[in-house]
């Protein structure tokens, strides 16, 4: 039997493209954590029929981004101490281990293609850009994963991920410098072939945003669940 290959669709569907918007304006906050919205709203400003916009709804709903609760109105949930927690746990679980491969795997040209991404960082930081500094952010992040031979870790984590997100697009106003010096220490690491030590500085570096938890939630108190403040 010789099976003829399908033509595959380049562009991703209604859906997907629904889904990928909403998604990051709720982590950017530009759909800030207790707004309200309707499938016939999202549908009409998006250009597309309602059933792209509810499968993308069920989709957020399952990551913990929207509350869609019937005969009432779906909403963005407030942001949880607890979620950003587990959330935490699991990327530093997956990223520490994704430093060893690295320590042991990246080459010369490796480390020179991620020290060009953390000077570009250091523009988006200094034009204070934060919608770019923070894409960076996860730019760096995830090619330490591609070129660690570990791109697959990247899928998971960018699924935990969501719910420190939100966080860590409000510690920018003030923590985005530490970011970018734990970027560099890291790529020290990595560059010094010490899995040990590139371990240590992702933990470090990923534990940052429950050191400053309370700072965030304190400045930022309508944003987050009642039972957290």
């Amino acid at each position: 039997m010789k099976l003829q290959p399908l033509e595959m669709a380049k562009r991703p569907s209604a859906a997907d493209q629904v889904f990928a918007e909403m998604r990051h304006a709720i982590l950017s906050l530009q759909i800030p954590p207790g707004a309200k919205l309707s499938e016939v709203e999202v549908a009409a400003q998006m250009g597309v029929s309602r059933q792209p916009v509810r499968d993308a709804f069920y989709r957020l709903a399952k990551l913990g981004l929207l509350s869609i609760r019937p005969q009432r109105a779906t909403t963005v949930p407030l942001i949880s101490r607890e979620a950003v927690r587990r959330a935490c746990f699991f990327r530093t679980a997956l990223e520490v281990e994704t430093m060893r491969a690295g320590a042991q795997r990246l080459t010369q040209a490796d480390i020179v293609a991620l020290q060009a991404m953390i000077d570009e960082q250091a523009l988006a930081m200094q034009a204070d850009d934060r919608l770019a500094f923070h894409a960076l952010d996860d730019a760096f992040h995830l090619e330490i994963c591609r070129r660690a031979g570990v791109a697959f870790a990247w899928d998971m984590i960018r699924e935990m991920k969501a719910h420190m997100d939100r966080v860590r697009m409000l510690s920018l106003a003030f923590a985005s410098r530490r970011a970018w010096d734990d970027h560099g220490m890291i790529l020290a690491a990595l560059a010094a072939r010490d899995p040990d030590a590139a371990s240590e500085a992702m933990r470090l570096h990923l534990s940052r945003i429950m050191e400053i938890f309370d700072r965030i939630r304190d400045d930022n108190s309508d944003w987050f669940a009642e039972e957290e403040k």
